[in-house]
Parts: structure tokens; C-alpha cells; sequence
């Protein structure tokens, strides 16, 4: 019977080990199923982040090349908007008012419509900006060095782009100078206390 015992035991070991062996390829398995469920559930995460970010690119360069193509179109009707300004200052020597009236509200609308869209002028009063203005000459001025005298012809800018910059006169500080000595004299104290 001792044999027998044991022959049922081994068997029954077996059966045992056998059983552990099967759970443990069950778990292996299930853990293997589980690792690639997980690494397919980062993939699919990965790519909805991806597409996501790449519909906001997307979205943000749309955006910008209606920017853009809006920019060129003004830029191209900025001459438009120089005839209408002619045209107003000549209109003041013009007798018919109704005539003078209706231009003035067309050129208003125009100019209002395109402002609503974003288009500003750059600023001409004060000192010459090299990003902003476009010096066609300068004159003889009692005004500092680079006073801007007079605007030859309108800057415009739409959303933060030049547009044309302003073309402008300035001055060449040496509006009340009697010779070429004082005007060096001048210009070498400006010199020094800008640089104090």
C-alpha cells in the first residue's frame, strides 16, 4: 500500500503541479493581455493628444493665413485710401455741400469697415521710429534732430503687421544756426548729455 500511497501522491502532486503550472500560464497570460490592453490604451491616448494638438495647429495657421491674406488685401487698397484723402482736401474748395457730404460718409464707411477688421495708422507725432516711419527728407527746423515735421503720406498697420510705414519729414535740427561751428558745437552737447 506504501506504493500505492505513493504512486497517489506523486499522481496527485503532479495534478498539483500540473494545476499551478496551468493558473500560471492563466496569469502570465492575463498579465500579458493586461500589459498590452495598457500599452494599447497609451497608444490611443497618445494619438488623441496628438490629433488634438495637431487640429490646433491647424486651427492656428488658418487663422493666421486669413490674417495674412486680409493684410494683403488692405495693403493693396491702401493707394485707394491715399485718392480718398486727396480727395477730401481738394473737396473743401468745392461748392455743391451734398456732393462734398456724400463723399465724406462713403470714405467714412470705408475707413470704418476697415478699421472694424484691424486696420490702425501708425503714429506720426513726435520722433522719427525707423519701424514705424520712412524719412523721404529732412528740412531746417529750430525742432530737434529728428522731430517729424510733416507726414508726406499716411503709415498703416492691420493686427500688428506693417502694413507701409509713414513717410515723413523731419527735422535736421539746424533751424537757428548761424554757421557750421555753432551747429557742431550744438550737436556735440546734445551728444554729451545723452550720453550722461
Amino acid at each position: 500500500m506504501n506504493q500505492k500511497d505513493n504512486t497517489e501522491d506523486t499522481e496527485e502532486n503532479n495534478k498539483e503541479i500540473k494545476n499551478k503550472g496551468e493558473y500560471k500560464a492563466k496569469d502570465l497570460n492575463a498579465n500579458e493581455s493586461t500589459a498590452e490592453s495598457t500599452d494599447s490604451k497609451e497608444q490611443i491616448l497618445r494619438l488623441i493628444a496628438e490629433f488634438d494638438n495637431y487640429k490646433k495647429r491647424a486651427k492656428k495657421d488658418i487663422d493666421n493665413a486669413k490674417i495674412i491674406g486680409k493684410a494683403e488685401l488692405i495693403k493693396n487698397l491702401l493707394p485707394v485710401i491715399d485718392e480718398f484723402d486727396l480727395a477730401l482736401m481738394s473737396l473743401s474748395q468745392m461748392q455743391n455741400k451734398i456732393v462734398v457730404k456724400g463723399i465724406e460718409l462713403l470714405y467714412s464707411n470705408f475707413i470704418g469697415q476697415l478699421r472694424k477688421e484691424g486696420l490702425e495708422e501708425t503714429d506720426s507725432d513726435g520722433v522719427f521710429d525707423p519701424y514705424k516711419h520712412e524719412i523721404m527728407i529732412s528740412k531746417q527746423s529750430p525742432k530737434p534732430y529728428g522731430t517729424i515735421i510733416e507726414v508726406v503720406k499716411k503709415g498703416y498697420m492691420f493686427n500688428g503687421i506693417m502694413l507701409r510705414p509713414a513717410s515723413v519729414i523731419i527735422s535736421d535740427g539746424n533751424g537757428n544756426k548761424k554757421d557750421g561751428k555753432e551747429t557742431e558745437d550744438k550737436n556735440i552737447t546734445e551728444a554729451n548729455k545723452k550720453n550722461d
